[in-house]
């Protein structure tokens, strides 16, 4: 299987283009609960020394007031980007007072869901509208599963490696069209292979006995101190069917096989109705339930492992972003906040994930039929419950097969990419990332999740007090250190500015709510017709 690999890497060689592949830019989107003390979720309102969550350039809300995000730039350097992302969230901490950050995937200690507060985006129309998504997707699924948390990884080769590539293939087709096709391939192979990031970053094994909200749940969970309830093999209950799941995407042809073909599917199920949400009803008595009553109000409620991305402008659907310009970079949404990082994420995993990543692009990639993206699936699913589990076998090309021996074939294949990535970049973090999660293959003991789980095991401790206990750890480490990349003077000054651009945008206003929301939704045929 890696033959393929091994070529491309060679043809690389000999055109004296092994080094064309550096300049890959990663950026990180990381969410976090705002909590109290006692480990309950945060009521307050977003902090206005946080500036406005919906012009801010680094720091927003995703559903709750509660749910923070962190974004950080495009950025050719590992070491700058955890750098960025360690700044933002020491700023963030000196304006939080008493409150902390949750430190992991599956939320605190949450009463009912009713306590989860909307987030809350101004009053302009665009403001109302991201509120108006989030009270879609309350009535839709209800808000618990919303005050999940997860890491997204923002993923693309530089211009440099697909010219060399583009070469190397003899591919003659206008660039950039070549250049969305082989992100397509290196998702469809991302879906195959997939399971493997779970089982490695999967952070979940336990929750608190809250989020279940009395629901009768499939699964054999056992008790874990006064509140804590865990699956003894799970990797992530986050990517279970408790957190992300939408009975009515499951009957969504999505596919990956070319760029139309999933923009076309997006549009499908952005259109289409569905006899479930229609049942609650777009205004009911005056006040609007959901953007529409389609089996997605938009794009963005699709949940998928990984996304093809292209930077929006205002007002700009993200489909019909693709569809003028094509695809710009990958999105990797199956991260679990990892608890043993202040920040959710290391530089370990990222280069783990260059590596992965590279891979998925160089191994060949054949077109992925619904019945096989239902398999990827169904692979994932076992690896989410079951991962740790000894001799747990998945199906690959429909026999089953040790996912143990996979895992271990699939980091052999990769072993002459991460040499590379080494060579290129003159360093050994590849190698030494691959060698270090290598040794969670032989022990499952050694993954996120199993590091969880033994924890909370030998000290009979509940899930949520020993993240607690990592929340105070973070917050006491963070705020003592020094900014690196930025100054409070630049957060100050992009609160102050994020504040006063909400303000424009919001007397910029000459059309209805209504109106708005109708002009949005046009845009589809429009670019379509543009495609």
């Amino acid at each position: 299987m890696a033959s393929s690999i091994t070529q491309r890497l060679n043809a690389l060689k000999e055109n004296g283009q092994l080094a064309s592949i550096v300049g890959i830019k990663r950026g990180i989107e990381r969410e976090c609960l705002r909590v109290n003390e006692d480990g309950s979720l945060s009521q307050s309102p977003h902090p206005a020394a946080l500036g406005s969550a919906l012009t801010h350039p680094w720091i927003t809300t995703d559903f709750s007031e509660s749910l923070l995000e962190f974004i950080t730039p495009a950025q050719a350097d590992i070491d700058v980007t955890l750098q960025q992302l360690a700044d933002i969230h020491r700023f963030t901490m000196r304006q939080l007072g008493s409150e902390r950050i949750w430190p992991a995937s599956m939320p605190c200690y949450i009463a009912e869901q009713d306590q989860i507060p909307l987030a809350y985006y101004g009053e302009s129309n665009v403001g109302r509208m991201k509120t108006l998504y989030r009270q879609g997707l309350k009535n839709r699924y209800g808000s618990m599963m919303q005050a999940i948390s997860g890491v997204h990884f923002n993923f693309s080769l530089p211009q440099s490696f697909w010219q060399a590539y583009q070469a190397l293939e003899g591919d003659n087709t206008a660039s950039q069209d070549f250049i969305s096709e082989q992100y397509l391939a290196l998702i469809r192979n991302y879906k195959r292979y997939a399971w493997l990031i779970v089982y490695l970053f999967g952070a979940s094994p336990a929750l608190c006995k809250s989020f279940l909200e009395d629901r009768q749940s499939r699964y054999a969970f056992q008790p874990l101190g006064k509140g804590s309830l865990y699956l003894p093999y799970a990797t992530s209950l986050r990517m279970s069917d408790l957190g992300y799941t939408n009975s009515a995407q499951s009957s969504l042809n999505i596919t990956y096989n070319n760029l139309p073909e999933y923009i076309s599917g997006l549009h499908a199920a952005v259109s289409q109705p569905s006899a479930e949400y229609q049942n609650i009803g777009v205004k009911v008595a005056g006040e609007y339930q959901q953007l529409n009553a389609n089996v997605l109000q938009i794009e963005n409620e699709f949940y998928s492992t990984i996304r093809p991305k292209r930077t929006t402008e205002s007002g700009e659907r993200p489909t019909c972003a693709l569809a003028k310009r094509g695809v710009e970079y990958i999105e990797v949404r199956a991260l679990d906040v990892n608890p043993f990082s202040p920040v959710g994420i290391s530089a370990e995993q990222m280069h783990f994930l260059d590596v992965f990543l590279v891979y998925c692009l160089l191994e060949d990639s054949p077109t992925l039929s619904a019945a096989e993206q239902t398999v990827t699936e169904q692979n994932l699913k076992k690896v989410v419950t079951d991962g740790r589990r000894i001799n747990l076998e998945l199906l690959q090309e429909g026999q089953p097969r040790l996912m143990q021996d996979w895992a271990e074939q699939l980091f052999a294949d990769m072993m002459p990419i991460a040499a590379w990535l080494d060579e290129a970049y003159q360093t050994e973090r590849y190698q030494g990332a691959l060698r270090h999660y290598y040794l969670s293959l032989l022990d499952p003991a050694q993954t996120f999740s199993g590091k969880v789980l033994n924890h909370l095991i030998s000290q009979r401790k509940d899930n949520g007090r020993y993240m607690l206990e990592l929340a105070e750890q973070y917050r006491q480490q963070l705020i003592s250190e020094p900014y690196q990349q930025y100054s409070e003077a630049q957060f100050t000054a992009a609160s102050s500015d994020s504040l006063q651009r909400q303000a424009d945008i919001e007397a910029a206003d000459d059309i209805s709510f209504a109106e708005y929301i109708q002009q949005y939704f046009a845009e589809v045929p429009a670019c379509e017709q543009d495609h």
